[in-house]
C-alpha cells in the first residue's frame, strides 16, 4: 500500500520457550487478477469504483454486462436479507446446489458472529469466463459489521461466479479473498463456534469450543483495559478475537506469520482491528497479557497502520505497556532478553530495535522488551495522558519524533531519546 504504511514485526511476552507476539497488518482489500472490468480503490471505508455511466456508446458486449450487473445486484441484495434475517433457504435460492455446502458454512459462521449489517456492491462489470460460455465473474465488495448495528462496516473484496439464468442469474460460486495485505476472514472458511460479551466476540472452531467460556472471560477483562489507550475517538464497538487450531493458523488471513509468532492483529477497515490467537503456542499463564497487548493495538492504532519501522518501538512499547497490567518493572518477563541484547548487539538506538522476522527469539524478546522501557520511562515521568498525546502525534498524525517532543513533553527528543536508552541500559544492568 501507499502513503508509507509499515507493519509491526512480533514480540514476546513470556520465557524464551513460549515467544508469543503481535503482528499488526494493514487494512487489506486487494484486487484478484484478472476478475473483474474496473478500478477499485480503497479508502477506509469507502471504495471508489471507476464504472462508466450507461450511455449511447456503449458497445453491445459493455450493453450485455452492465444489463447482467443489474440483475446480479438483485440477487445479492435478495441474498444480504435473507441472512440479516435469518432465512438459509432464502439465502441458498440464488446459488446453484453445487455452491450450498460453502454457502451453508458462510451462513451459519456469519450469524454465529452476530451479523447485523451485510452490503454487497458490485465492483466494476462482470466479466465472461472464458471456455465456459453463460458463466462470468464479478467482484464484489462486501461491508460487515458483527454485534453493532451502527458500526462502521468493515470492507472485503470477494470474487464470485454467476451463471446466467434469465432475470436471475446464479451464483455458482464465492472466491475466498486472498488480498496480499489481509488474506481470507475466518469465516469464509470455517465453521465457527462464537461467544459475545459486553465489549468482545470471540471465535473459535467446534473442536475448541471448551476455550470459549474461558478466553471470554479473559478478553472482556483485557478490554477493559485497552479502552483506556484509544487515542482518537471512542474505543472500537467490539473486539473481535479469532482462536486458531494449528489449520485455522496456516489459513486465516493468509497465515504465513513467522514462526515465533503465536498471535497478531489485522486491520480490517471501519476502525476494526481482527485479532487472532494461536491455540498451539499460547500457555494458559501468557494469554491474559498477551489480550491486553494484542486489544491495545486495536484500539490505538490507526486504520492505515503506522509510519514505519522508525516508530516500532512505540506502538510496542505502549501494547507491552498495557501488556504488563501495571505491574512493577522488575517482574517484566523479558528482562533476562533486554539483558543480552543491551550487552550485546544493540547499538543504543531506538528507531533500529525492529526484530527482523528471522530474528532469533531472544532477540525478539529484547527488542520488546525495550520498546516497554522506553514507554515505561516515557510513562513514569510524563504520565500516560502525555504519553498517549504523544502517541497520537506520532502514529496517527505523523509527526516527527522531535516535532511532537516539543509540542507533548516541551523537550528536544534527542534529550528524551538518550534518557530513554539510559533508563533501558539502567534497568537491564
Amino acid at each position: 500500500m501507499t502513503d508509507g504504511v509499515h507493519q509491526p514485526s512480533s514480540r514476546r511476552l513470556w520465557p524464551l520457550w513460549t515467544v508469543l507476539v503481535v503482528v499488526v497488518l494493514l487494512l487489506g482489500c486487494g484486487l484478484p487478477a484478472l476478475l473483474v472490468v474496473g478500478v477499485v480503490r480503497e479508502s477506509g471505508d469507502q471504495a471508489t469504483v471507476r464504472r462508466a455511466g450507461a450511455s449511447a456508446t456503449d458497445d453491445p458486449a459493455t450493453a450485455v454486462a452492465r444489463g447482467l450487473s443489474d440483475r446480479i445486484t438483485a440477487q445479492l441484495q435478495r441474498q444480504s436479507t435473507a441472512l440479516l434475517g435469518g432465512d438459509q433457504d432464502a439465502y441458498l435460492a440464488i446459488a446453484d446446489p453445487a455452491a450450498h455446502t460453502d454457502l451453508r458454512r458462510r451462513f451459519a459462521a456469519l450469524r454465529a458472529l452476530k451479523v447485523t449489517v451485510w452490503r454487497a456492491e458490485p465492483s466494476g462489470l462482470p466479466a465472461p469466463i472464458v471456455g465456459r460460455p453463460g458463466e462470468w465473474r464479478l467482484l464484489v465488495r462486501f461491508q460487515y459489521c458483527f454485534v453493532a448495528p451502527d458500526c462502521r462496516p468493515s470492507p472485503v473484496l470477494i470474487g464470485t461466479r454467476w451463471r446466467e439464468n434469465g432475470d436471475q442469474p446464479r451464483l455458482v460460486a464465492l472466491e475466498e479473498s486472498k488480498s496480499a495485505e489481509t488474506g481470507t476472514r475466518p469465516w469464509e472458511i470455517s465453521d465457527l463456534v462464537v461467544a459475545v460479551g459486553e465489549r468482545t466476540i470471540v471465535a473459535t472452531t467446534p473442536a475448541l469450543r471448551g476455550k470459549l467460556p474461558g478466553l471470554l472471560a479473559q478478553a472482556e477483562a483485557a478490554a477493559r483495559v485497552a479502552d483506556g489507550y484509544a487515542v482518537a475517538g471512542s474505543p472500537p464497538d467490539r473486539y473481535r478475537i479469532f482462536y486458531a487450531g494449528r489449520t485455522e493458523w496456516q489459513r486465516w488471513y493468509g497465515g504465513g506469520r513467522p514462526q515465533w509468532t503465536g498471535g497478531y492483529a489485522v486491520t480490517v477497515g471501519g476502525g476494526h482491528h481482527e485479532v487472532v490467537l494461536s491455540a498451539d503456542g499460547l500457555p494458559s499463564s501468557g494469554t491474559d497479557d498477551l489480550l491486553r497487548h494484542e486489544l491495545t493495538h486495536a484500539a490505538s492504532l490507526p486504520e492505515r497502520g503506522y509510519p514505519g519501522k522508525t516508530t516500532w518501538w512505540l506502538v510496542e512499547g505502549l501494547a507491552e505497556f498495557a501488556g504488563a497490567g501495571g505491574q512493577p518493572v522488575e517482574r517484566y518477563e523479558g528482562l533476562a532478553e533486554v539483558r543480552k541484547l543491551v550487552r550485546s548487539s544493540w547499538d543504543g538506538r531506538l528507531e533500529g530495535i525492529t526484530p527482523t522476522d528471522d530474528a532469533a527469539a531472544e532477540r525478539v524478546g529484547g527488542s520488546y522488551g525495550v520498546g516497554y522501557l522506553a514507554v515505561r520511562h516515557l510513562v513514569d515521568r510524563f504520565g500516560p495522558d502525555q504519553l498517549l498525546a504523544f502517541f497520537k502525534a506520532v502514529v496517527h498524525e505523523r509527526k516527527a519524533l522531535d516535532v511532537a517532543a516539543e509540542q507533548v513533553f516541551d523537550e528536544p527528543w534527542s534529550t528524551l531519546h538518550d534518557e530513554c536508552v539510559a533508563y533501558v541500559r539502567a534497568v537491564a544492568a
